[in-house]
């Protein structure tokens, strides 16, 4: 490893250096930087490296890997200086971190990290992210036009959170994923829509910007026609279409029946699939989504306040005699199949709420939040996560169902 003073002179350029507060905190990075880099690489502290990044010697530097932990949090304002002055200087930055909020991760990601990888590194996760920042950067999405609507009507998938922190969004967002890449020749065309108009996190999972444009097209609905559909769209690699949540925070009873109504037709007219990532909150226009949808997957945990939100929402949809019929309950978190007593308390579970539980999700564990903190689906993040195959047999079978009664038709 180079000592801090980069400034000698060394027969190997420095093509990388590690910035910390103190690599010694992080003994598995020196160990992959060596692995990967022999000793073209160094380490700086937070103050030395934008001293360092002015300097003619920082001309080799191909990237840095900013290594944190949660003490650092305090000194968020310095590591995204380090991370803005990197990237002026067309240096690329791997954020590794250990224990940091996904607040905090979130803000350095957007301030302009290329890369996360939390820590402890999993083995051969540096050397991946190397390779991916060797990699052409992608067109982007604005070069390519949403999809033209065409004569059929798209099938309609809602997702509704009993409760928070049930991975709604999670199944949403990768339920999605899973369907635009279900086929590889002649892809279905995918959207989601995001109706969570306050704490909507779709965006945040797909590292996507918000746009004033939905705000736009929210508020002047009655004017929305194919074009002001489209341009209120963002896309995530070119392949998966959404329409997040506003920029800023607005009342839920904002939008009415009619105007999601609208909204869903739209979609529908223009994409083979449509998830609706919808608040957990149940309000005026929920109905308008339920009454509309296939399938309206509603997830929830094995605790109490689920159970207890489990028979609040059946009354209520009872009460407006919605259609039941078409919710299907997905179990957040569910025990493994070899866990006898958890699969006991399912079934109980599933007996005292008079519901069937159709879909059990598995724990994904860390991998799960870190995938979204860095604006992943799961398949690109964590591909052999137990959660994100369950979500992709899901999937499969949903394209399955919809090629069968498209041939039958």
């Amino acid at each position: 490893m180079a000592s801090n003073g980069m400034q000698q002179a060394d027969p190997s350029p420095i093509i990388a250096c590690t910035i910390s507060r103190d690599v010694q905190n992080f003994d598995l990075l020196i160990e992959d930087m060596e692995a990967a880099l022999g000793e073209s690489w160094g380490d700086l502290g937070f103050s030395e490296a934008l001293a360092f990044f002015n300097q003619p010697e920082a001309d080799t530097l191909k990237f840095v890997a900013l290594a944190i932990d949660e003490t650092d949090e305090a000194d968020i304002a310095l590591l995204g200086q380090i991370i803005t002055l990197a990237r002026s200087r067309g240096i690329k930055v791997i954020l590794i971190a250990e224990d940091v909020s996904p607040a905090a991760l979130h803000q350095l990601l957007r301030q302009g990290a290329d890369e996360f990888v939390p820590y402890p590194l999993p083995e051969n996760e540096l050397q991946a992210a190397i390779e991916r920042l060797q990699k052409p950067e992608p067109a982007p999405a604005s070069t390519v036009a949403a999809p033209d609507a065409s004569g059929e009507e798209g099938v309609l998938l809602g997702v509704h959170g009993l409760a928070g922190g049930t991975g709604a969004s999670t199944l949403a967002v990768n339920l999605g994923w899973e369907l635009v890449s279900v086929a590889a020749e002649d892809p279905p065309k995918v959207c989601i829509l995001d109706l969570d108009l306050q704490y909507g996190a779709v965006a945040t999972f797909l590292d996507l910007p918000r746009r004033e444009a939905v705000y736009e097209m929210w508020s002047d609905i009655d004017s929305m026609d194919d074009e002001v559909f489209k341009q209120a769209l963002v896309s995530f690699q070119d392949k998966l279409w959404v329409l997040t949540a506003p920029p800023e925070m607005l009342p839920l009873d904002m939008i009415t029946p009619e105007d999601v109504t609208r909204v869903l037709e739209q979609a529908r007219r223009h994409f083979d699939y449509v998830v609706v990532d919808m608040p957990s909150t149940l309000v005026q226009w929920s109905e308008a989504v339920l009454s509309s949808a296939q399938l309206y997957f509603v997830t929830l945990e094995m605790d109490m306040r689920s159970a207890q939100n489990t028979l609040r929402f059946k009354r209520a949809l009872k009460a407006e005699e919605l259609p039941l019929e078409r919710l299907r309950y997905c179990l957040n978190r569910a025990p493994k199949f070899t866990d006898l007593t958890g699969r006991s308390r399912v079934k109980r579970m599933s007996e005292s709420l008079e519901i069937g539980i159709e879909l059990q999700l598995p724990d994904g564990g860390r991998p799960v939040a870190q995938g979204g903190d860095h604006g992943l689906p799961l398949a690109e993040s964590a591909p052999k996560n137990p959660l994100r195959r369950e979500i992709a047999k899901l999937a499969a079978s949903l394209h399955e169902i919809g090629k069968n009664d498209a041939e039958a038709a």
